[in-house]
Parts: C-alpha cells; sequence; structure tokens
C-alpha cells in the first residue's frame, strides 16, 4: 500500500483503540458513517429520503457481487448468514445427510441440525473432502474458520462434492474483504456484511448458481422479491423475480447504506493490496510470538488464535487493546485499518 493511499485510509477511520478484532465485528470507515447518520436524520425529519434507497441496495448488490466475481443477478440480499443458510435447509428433502466441519461456526451448522429429519455428519475441516460420500446432499462449511482463522481447501471439497453430485455452501463471512475469493464455482455462499466488509449488522449475501437456484423456495418472499416490485404491493405477486433477488429479504436500509460505502472503499484499495497489507501483519505478529514462545495455530491467515492465551483478554481490554477469546484461544485479526504499531502494542503487552 503507497503512502498516499494509506494516508487516505487512515483518514476514513477515527478509532482510537488498538483494534485488532475484526473477526468479531469491522471499525466502520467514517463516509459510512455520515451514510447512516444521513438517512438517520432525514428519517428523523419525516423527509421522502428517509424512507431509504432501493437503487442504492442495487449498488451494493452490484459492488458485493463483484468483488465475488460472479453476475448480480446470482447475488440475493438479506439480514444474516443464519436465515440464508435456513433457506437452504429447508430446501433439503427428509432424510438428506448435510456433512460440516468439526467446531465451524454456529450459523453454518444450526439451521440444519434443528431439522431432526436430516443426517448432519462432521468431520476434521482437513478431511472434509475425504469425508464426503454418496449419500452427502450437501456440504456446508466456511471458507476460513472463525475460532482459528483456519482455511478450508475449497477446490478439494468441491471436487469431491461434484464426484458426489452433491451441493455445496461456502460461507464466506470470514474471507470476503480480505482473501480474494470466488463465490462462482459454488452452489451457495452466504457473507455477512459487518466484518471485513466495512458495513453494519443487518447487511448479508446469498449468492446461488444458476442450477442451484431452482431448488430454493423464497420462503420469505414479500413484494420487493417480485419481478417487478412497484406492481406487487398487495395481493399475490405476478411473477417471482427471474433472478436471484427472489430471496431477497426487505432491506435494512441503514446497514445497506452503510454497506456502500465500506464496499467502495474496499474496490478503491484493491482486495488483493488489503491482502497483503493484512497477512503482513499477520506475519509481523506470527514471528513475535515465535520470538515470546507462543506457538498459534499454523496458517497464513488475518486471523491468528494462540492456545492458552484466552485468560489474557480482561488485562488487554483494559490496556485499550481489542481482541477475542474464542475456543479457548487468544484470537487476532488484521484489517486494512490495522498498523505496525498496532501489532507491536499488542506483543508488547503479551511480554
Amino acid at each position: 500500500m503507497d503512502l498516499p493511499l494509506a494516508e487516505a485510509i487512515r483518514a476514513e477511520f477515527g478509532h482510537s483503540t488498538t483494534y485488532l478484532n475484526t473477526a468479531t465485528c469491522g471499525v466502520l470507515p467514517r463516509s459510512a458513517v455520515a451514510a447512516v447518520r444521513e438517512l438517520a436524520e432525514a428519517a428523523g425529519a419525516a423527509e421522502p429520503a428517509g424512507a431509504g434507497d432501493f437503487a442504492r441496495v442495487d449498488r451494493v448488490r452490484a459492488a458485493f457481487a463483484r468483488l465475488v466475481a460472479v453476475p448480480a443477478a446470482r447475488v440475493a440480499v438479506g439480514s444474516s448468514v443464519a436465515t440464508h443458510v435456513g433457506l437452504v435447509a429447508a430446501s433439503l428433502p427428509s432424510g438428506a445427510e448435510v456433512l460440516c466441519p468439526e467446531g465451524d461456526f454456529a450459523s453454518v451448522i444450526n439451521p440444519f441440525v434443528v431439522r431432526a429429519d436430516l443426517k448432519v455428519r462432521f468431520a476434521p475441516l482437513e478431511s472434509l473432502a475425504e469425508a464426503v460420500g454418496p449419500d452427502t446432499a450437501l456440504v456446508s462449511l466456511s471458507a476460513v474458520q472463525s475460532a482459528d482463522g483456519r482455511a478450508a481447501d475449497l477446490a478439494a471439497v468441491r471436487a469431491a462434492t461434484a464426484a458426489h453430485g452433491a451441493r455445496m455452501l461456502v460461507d464466506a463471512t470470514q474471507a470476503a474483504g480480505w482473501l480474494p475469493f470466488d463465490a462462482s464455482p459454488y452452489d451457495y455462499t452466504v457473507t455477512a456484511g459487518f466484518k471485513w466488509l466495512l458495513g453494519t449488522r443487518g447487511a448479508s449475501y446469498l449468492t446461488v448458481s444458476e442450477e442451484a437456484r431452482t431448488a430454493l423456495t423464497p420462503l420469505h418472499a414479500g413484494w420487493v422479491a417480485a419481478e417487478s416490485p412497484e406492481g406487487a404491493v398487495y395481493g399475490p405477486m405476478p411473477e417471482l423475480a427471474r433472478s436471484a433477488r427472489r430471496f431477497d429479504e426487505s432491506p435494512a436500509f441503514l446497514a445497506y447504506h452503510a454497506a456502500e460505502a465500506g464496499l467502495a472503499l474496499l474496490e478503491r484499495v484493491g482486495i488483493e493490496a488489503v491482502h497483503a497489507h493484512d497477512t503482513a501483519l499477520a506475519a509481523r505478529y506470527r514471528a513475535g510470538l515465535a520470538r515470546l514462545g507462543r506457538e498459534p495455530v499454523p496458517g497464513g491467515s488475518a486471523i491468528v488464535s494462540v492456545p492458552g492465551l484466552a485468560d489474557r483478554l480482561p488485562a488487554l481490554q483494559t490496556a485499550g487493546i481489542a481482541v477475542a477469546a474464542r475456543a479457548g484461544a487468544l484470537r487476532a485479526s488484521f484489517h486494512l485499518y490495522t498498523t505496525e504499531a498496532d501489532v507491536d502494542r499488542l506483543l508488547d503487552a503479551l511480554s
């Protein structure tokens, strides 16, 4: 990242803490804060603009589509990953087998588990591809594990699902925004917008392949899911949207007004540059941990977890250093607004 660009990025963020916790929640850019404030003030003043902007939602859809390398027609917008996964879960026939990694994030698993008529099976992440079998209907997994930053071998799992005629759902929440991610090979992807995408809770994205789209019923279809929403406000809709928009939820406008600014910033910087920045900081942290005699979970992720250090969280919080404790480990995550000084301050505190 060149100096002028780095200065421009710093100008977008106003947090005063040492923030190393994007895997929990990202920091809103100032431009996103301004967009939210503008909408909220318009709503408070009873101005027409306060009702929200559907054109902006479609711009967000298009921006996310570019980020994950699919046409905008494959993207549905919603409010949470669990809602998207629940839609997929509802499409499976009774008795279908769903394969998930052990210890994956709850939202990628529970919509299947709560259906008592499905067979949910678990396998270690590292051997997930080998665990796909002839009875597997769907594999549901995260591209990057929330707990410790381990990356899945998505290509191997995709090859296995294709060989057995199974579908594949990938949660890109802990990947999209720092890791170059192509959603096009997968039947479904789901992504929350309030972490690496620099948005807020209330914005999430579902991508659906052309083939898999016919397998889903838009169970929460409202008027926004119609091909012509303005003609479908009352009574049964004349026609569902021909694109993945048929799976849209009515948008939480504050979240989508923020999302436009966050995604625009990521596009301006470029995911390759973000990836290089984030992983360089993670590597600096790993090297510092080695000097301290600490061994993190292996990998090259922007998320770094250190087993056995979760008990340090309260003291770090008191010191103004934002990290997380997950699965018995201390988890730090590095993003666009993180600096080398932030990494060194965490290492100093741990020493």
